[in-house]
């Protein structure tokens, strides 16, 4: 397994955020993390790139815990957050070169990830002036320049319209075809498009782990409980 998380409980101050769940996602599967705002699925994924540390659990990434061995985990790791930080006055080739001087990634690579990332017709725009999607495109390119075995997308359609959704989805298609993918929403036919298995996070805890088809019609009737709570 790419991603074992272990009976992880955190707590902020005396509010508990997530209590002991447990889940695996396997190479070459995509896992939504499906739940209302609030529902802790950041938090989640926070603690898995070691940003965020656990009260109790143990989080493993290609097996290594990633207490003992934080630094070489980390780099197994692409992760994008929701706010998605850019430098904006920069050109996506710019930023894109910027961040594979930082792990020392070779040319051709990053010519690679470009291309994958539909990137190629603006790399020479400022970052500023592209739309959200396009914006969401770089943000995903830097979190794979390094070629990570795991990929952490915390709402990455979030703000975009609907024909950026998809083009978002396909790509998240591409790279789930042999990577692991974490990827969080609070968008039910999201969750059903893209997820290879969903699970529902509420009130701390999971409280529902399938494949998308082993839902059929429960996922919506689970959701819509959810939401008119």
């Amino acid at each position: 397994m790419s991603i074992i998380v272990k009976n992880i409980t955190k707590y902020y101050d005396n509010h508990l955020v997530i209590n002991n769940i447990n889940f695996n996602v396997k190479k070459g599967e995509i896992l939504g993390l499906l739940g209302l705002n609030g529902a802790g699925k950041s938090t989640i994924m926070k603690m898995i790139c070691s940003y965020v540390k656990p009260n109790s659990g143990e989080i493993f990434i290609c097996d290594q815990n990633i207490i003992k061995h934080t630094n070489d985990t980390k780099k197994k790791i692409g992760y994008l957050s929701e706010n998605n930080p850019l430098y904006e006055d920069m050109y996506v080739i710019e930023f894109l070169s910027f961040i594979s001087n930082l792990y020392d990634i070779k040319k051709n690579d990053l010519s690679n990830v470009v291309e994958l990332t539909g990137l190629k017709y603006m790399a020479n725009k400022k970052i500023k002036i592209l739309s959200a999607g396009q914006k969401k495109r770089v943000g995903i390119a830097q979190a794979i320049l390094h070629d990570p075995k795991v990929i952490i997308l915390d709402e990455p359609t979030a703000t975009l319209d609907p024909n950026q959704k998809n083009e978002i989805h396909q790509l998240i298609k591409k790279l789930g075809s042999n990577k692991s993918i974490l990827f969080s929403t609070h968008i039910l036919e999201e969750a059903e498009k893209i997820c290879d298995r969903i699970i529902i996070l509420h009130n701390n805890s999971i409280i529902a782990n399938k494949k998308r088809t082993e839902f059929k019609s429960g996922l919506t009737e689970i959701f819509e409980k959810l939401t008119n709570q």
